[in-house]
């Protein structure tokens, strides 16, 4: 990728490490574990994010049960049956990563934050 890498833009609320609900299951627990680390280095996560955060982690971890699930019968019914549902938390686990910043891509996009002296510009729509 060419061109400077965004800087990005800490939270001024930012979250200190918060501890996985209690009600996780373990791969949902592993997840948090591996990136709620990387979140709160960044200084980005605030308390509007944890739901995402939380639906994230349930995600990844159905993912890993659906596929444990899937390694373990040989029965092509249900074998579609997860394929399917694997398929749908992946998806879901992909577009909840994005707008936490933990896919390439999304860390690729300049970060979007107003700032008090961002613009100078009246706004029209404060008639």
């Amino acid at each position: 990728m060419k061109g400077a890498k965004p800087e990005i833009v800490e939270a001024p609320d930012a979250l200190a490490d918060v501890h996985a609900p209690a009600w996780f299951s373990e791969n949902a627990q592993a997840e948090w574990d591996r990136v709620m680390p990387i979140l709160t280095e960044r200084r980005i996560l605030t308390d509007a994010d944890l739901g995402n955060l939380e639906n994230y982690c349930v995600a990844i971890g159905m993912v890993r049960e659906f596929e444990r699930e899937f390694q373990a019968t040989s029965d092509t019914d249900v074998r579609l049956k997860l394929f399917r549902a694997m398929d749908k938390a992946m998806g879901t686990a992909r577009q909840l990563g994005a707008e936490l910043g933990l896919t390439p891509v999304s860390r690729s996009r300049p970060a979007v934050r107003e700032t008090e002296d961002a613009d100078d510009a009246p706004n029209p729509l404060d008639q």
